[in-house]
């Protein structure tokens, strides 16, 4: 039987942020056999937590699937109908481990650029992603599509330097990236190894980092010490033979390097104006503050 329901309007609709949200009449929903829905060929996530797997089982055997999954219709080589999933790969394999023989989805046709954007931005609203598999999603989607790092930021709501910052973590030697992706170091420790000469430092680092425990900021603080940066005096560059909006950006961007985030200045008559310093987590925001104030004034 085939039940109405289904996802909203837009993408914000459409990656919803809880796992079973409720339904939006307007869009149709049909049921197809569980066995016709093949998983997500671009799904960039590639590790699942068990235990919020097996919890949303338990809920889909007591009340079913709530939100349909998204999929793209096709037909296969012998016929037969199969249905692609974009979106919602966790509540597919929950439903196959309640034992569901059909499944409610909702049908779109999405290109392959949207069935690895859609999957991606699901995963990184949900936080499902770790660093590592968010950096391998967003550098296939600068190298299958051409995408730049400022498209892709566009397309997961993220800044273009959190991209950035994010996508150089694929440049650390496997040992840092291991401990990334086991949750033994977080992504912010990581950034502050990129900033040591070479891998055989930062693996140095690395132990060191793990063995005392440091947090990020005194990660910073140690590769500050080991570069020989922290006693060094931070030069602005001579602002006479620019104009002002080159002086205007060039701040901009020196601001947006040091503290790691998305800034905007924006430069008014008679010397006033704003400056905008976005945040994305409690974590971002205590970097910032940190950066600007001191560890010590927190």
């Amino acid at each position: 039987m085939a039940r109405k329901g289904g996802l909203g309007r837009g993408l914000g609709a459409l990656i919803p942020g809880d796992e079973q949200p409720a339904r939006d009449e307007r869009v149709p929903v049909t049921e197809v056999p569980i066995g016709d829905v093949v998983p997500n060929p671009k799904q960039p996530r590639t590790v699942m937590d068990e235990s919020k797997l097996l919890e949303l089982t338990d809920s889909i055997l007591t009340y079913g699937i709530i939100q349909p999954l998204l999929v793209m219709e096709d037909v296969g080589h012998d016929g037969q109908r199969i249905y692609t999933l974009i979106a919602g790969e966790r509540r597919l394999r929950a439903a196959k481990a309640a034992g569901l023989e059909r499944v409610p989805v909702t049908i779109r046709q999405s290109t392959p650029q949207e069935l690895l954007e859609i999957a991606i931005v699901e995963n990184v609203q949900r936080h499902d992603l770790n660093p590592l598999e968010e950096a391998a999603a967003y550098q296939r989607l600068m190298e299958e599509f051409g995408l730049t790092q400022q498209e892709v930021a566009e397309r997961v709501g993220k800044s273009r330097t959190a991209v950035a910052n994010t996508i150089r973590l694929a440049d650390l030697p496997v040992e840092v990236r291991a401990a990334i992706s086991s949750g033994e170091i977080s992504e912010g420790h990581g950034r502050a190894l990129l900033g040591l000469p070479d891998e055989a430092r930062q693996v140095q680092a690395l132990e060191k980092v793990i063995k005392e425990k440091l947090n990020v900021r005194q990660t910073e603080a140690l590769v500050r010490e080991w570069t020989g940066a922290a006693d060094k005096p931070k030069r602005v560059k001579p602002a006479a033979s620019r104009g002002p909006e080159a002086i205007t950006a060039g701040f901009q961007d020196a601001l947006q390097r040091e503290l790691g985030t998305k800034v905007a200045l924006r430069r008014g008559a008679k010397g006033k104006g704003t400056l905008t310093i976005h945040f994305y987590n409690d974590e971002d925001l205590t970097g910032i503050l940190e950066r600007i104030l001191g560890p010590e004034s927190l």
